[in-house]
């Protein structure tokens, strides 16, 4: 093999990114495994894991606020200003018009780089830690791709 050949990266994200992710694992692994043993318990549910960060504005506080009663918020890194929503029985249609309502609310209080990922899992066949480094990986490929203001969606199923 030729010296000077150009060699691939090996590693697809920043230390930054897997430090964030390992982060979003620590917060988010036991209550994921909460929304399975309810689940289990009774018949199969969607639910959606969203991934919402903005600057210059108090995101938290936004988002508390607009989330229903039975939806999980998340502060998951103030450095990055990075917020997790679980929004329990509820498909992907349901947590877009959400998430287009807190973009329209963030865009009022003139937030900047707003980032948002949704991820519906339909059932319970995936390993909680996938789920996480799915939905999680999405979010930073939105941002990488920077894709700031739109709504990025995926589903399990």
């Amino acid at each position: 093999m030729n010296d000077k050949a150009v060699r691939r990266p090996i590693l697809r994200f920043k230390e930054s990114e897997i430090k964030l992710s390992l982060h979003v694992m620590d917060q988010m692994q036991k209550p994921i495994e909460l929304m399975y043993y309810l689940w289990k318990r009774e018949n199969e549910n969607p639910f959606v894991i969203i991934f919402i960060s903005a600057e210059d504005i108090e995101l938290e506080s936004i988002l508390e606020k607009e989330k229903r009663d039975t939806d999980l918020l998340f502060g998951i890194d103030k450095s990055c200003k990075l917020c997790a929503i679980i929004c329990q029985e509820t498909k992907v249609d349901g947590a877009y018009r959400f998430a287009e309502r807190i973009l329209r609310t963030l865009k009022a209080e003139n937030a900047n780089k707003i980032y948002c990922t949704q991820m519906e899992i339909r059932t319970t066949r995936y390993e909680i830690k996938d789920i996480i480094f799915k939905a999680i990986e999405s979010y930073i490929i939105a941002k990488k791709e920077n894709k700031e203001g739109e709504i990025i969606f995926k589903t399990l199923s």
